[in-house]
């Protein structure tokens, strides 16, 4: 599909086909932003002139689903649904994209207004008040995702912890950079990430940039591609790494809070207790993650993927060495587990 005017004829006749009144769609237009998913937003006009704010995030057309993410994006409006019924803010899913439907493998949400710009987020003096509670907040958004029920038909990807540090190895074999920093930390991962105790929900990418905040807080989680089956405290720990902070590194929580706080939100709801020493492991295992994942976009663009984007994650690949060090010095300040309680 090319012209606009075709993608937008196949939403609406998606709409009408879901029960949605639609008359026409209005004020098409792709949004920047979103790695690997295109995001188009759009007004859904009824026979009345109502209209309504959404958004499809769809497949881009020709390209391939990630070994890490959903395998498709149905499956993703699926897990939508599931999280808002556990009480997860999100974006409603309004309909879906039909298979064979010429806008592609796609679906359309609420389109929600708000911030989801990471330093963005940190500066804005509006969001100030809603900082302030946002680490505890995202402690209980955290603990409702991870009780939730009945994902199992989701067909999505389960890894425990021992496997996740051999996929983490061999991706870090894969890239062919010679990095002693990770290297070190492979084997201090090797003795120190604990066996999980249970696997849960994961969103697997929940962190600053990935959350639409407004004044009033955190108004709904997005991307979640990355979801999967594993243990709880790999979502805590992502939120953690030092990358997601922004210049603001004396606040751990995604540069807005403290571990204090996350923890206190994630235990206030039901979320099971959380082990300072294990949070701490797996802050060494997310950011050596996401060095590799770095690593990788690297060894892309050397190859000929050149956009500005990857050359900008590239270059944090030698950043995340440095987070690493100063993680796996015993008594550096970046780390005290015995401050967290």
């Amino acid at each position: 599909m090319e012209a606009d005017t075709d993608l937008a004829e196949a939403l609406r006749r998606a709409a009408h086909d879901a029960g949605m009144p639609a008359e026409r769609v209005d004020n098409l237009r792709q949004l920047s932003g979103g790695a690997s998913k295109e995001m188009w937003a759009f007004d859904l006009v009824a026979s009345d002139g109502t209209s309504t704010p959404l958004v499809l995030r769809r497949q881009p057309p020709g390209r391939g689903f990630s070994s890490q993410g959903l395998p498709s994006v149905a499956a993703e409006a699926a897990l939508i649904r599931l999280a808002e019924g556990a009480g997860v803010p999100v974006p409603s899913v309004a309909f879906e994209l039909a298979p064979g439907s010429p806008a592609g493998d796609g679906y359309a949400m609420a389109r929600i207004e708000g911030e989801t710009v990471g330093g963005r987020v940190l500066k804005l003096a509006e969001l100030a008040e809603a900082r302030a509670q946002m680490a505890r907040r995202c402690g209980e958004i955290l603990a409702r995702l991870h009780a939730a029920k009945g994902y199992e038909a989701l067909g999505l990807r389960e890894i425990g912890a021992r496997a996740e540090l051999a996929a983490l190895e061999e991706r870090h074999r894969a890239t062919g950079h010679d990095r002693p920093v990770f290297e070190l930390a492979l084997r201090w991962l090797d003795d120190h990430l604990p066996e999980e105790r249970t696997r849960v929900l994961l969103h697997g990418d929940f962190r600053n940039g990935n959350l639409m905040v407004g004044p009033d807080g955190i108004r709904a989680v997005l991307d979640w591609e990355l979801a999967h089956v594993g243990p709880p405290v790999y979502d805590l720990a992502w939120l953690c790494v030092t990358s997601w902070r922004f210049q603001r590194p004396e606040l751990p929580v995604g540069g807005f809070g403290t571990r204090e706080d996350l923890i206190a939100g994630y235990e206030a709801v039901g979320g099971a207790p959380v082990d300072p020493g294990e949070l701490h492991a797996w802050e060494v295992f997310q950011t050596m993650n996401w060095g590799v994942m770095c690593a990788g976009i690297a060894e892309a663009f050397a190859d000929g993927g050149r956009s500005i984007e990857a050359g900008v994650i590239a270059r944090r690949a030698s950043e995340t060495e440095f987070d690493l060090m100063r993680l796996l010095a015993p008594d550096h300040p970046a780390w005290s587990a015995a401050d967290v309680r």
